[in-house]
């Protein structure tokens, strides 16, 4: 997970793409979660969220993308754990990865307005929100190989992709 920081710190934040763009880090920590079990979703949501507060792009106070990627991956790897249905079809687990990265974002925007942040316009959020879920859409189905490849050798069972 840190290399994939460190790509996203690196080279995608740098990348100007339109309707705000991908979180990179996000939806592999959320495709992770889809192949796991709820308890490693769970701590991959928290590895993922510190990596995220300590990232320069993150506008929010330390802990908070840490609080929503744990409920975020733990909700993803339970929806996903007991129904062989959604792990073993990849278009599933993109659907489910491209619903969660909005849920999160929409999670992160509420606590955050909670917290007394701005947010903008709520056609602004909306517009960077449909970005956002168009972009994971897109890449999603592309790193899901790669991702799924890793999950084999570290956990040494077939996720059924």
């Amino acid at each position: 997970f840190f290399s994939v920081f460190l790509l996203q710190e690196a080279v995608v934040t740098q990348m100007r793409l339109p309707a705000g763009g991908i979180n990179l880090l996000l939806v592999v920590a959320l495709i992770w979660a889809a192949l796991s079990t709820p308890e490693i979703g769970a701590l991959t949501g928290f590895g993922a969220g510190l990596m995220m507060d300590v990232s320069q792009t993150s506008p929010g106070p330390m802990g908070h993308w840490t609080l929503v990627l744990i409920i975020a991956c733990y909700a993803v790897a339970f929806l996903g754990y007991g129904d062989d249905n959604i792990r073993g079809n990849p278009i599933n687990i993109v659907f489910l990865v491209t619903i969660g990265v909005v849920a999160a974002q929409s999670v992160f925007l509420l606590l955050g307005m909670m917290l007394g942040q701005e947010i903008g316009s709520i056609s602004n959020v909306a517009f960077i929100l449909a970005g956002s879920a168009f972009w994971t859409a897109i890449i999603s189905p592309l790193i899901l190989k790669v991702v799924s490849y890793f999950h084999i050798i570290i956990f040494g069972v077939r996720s059924h992709l």
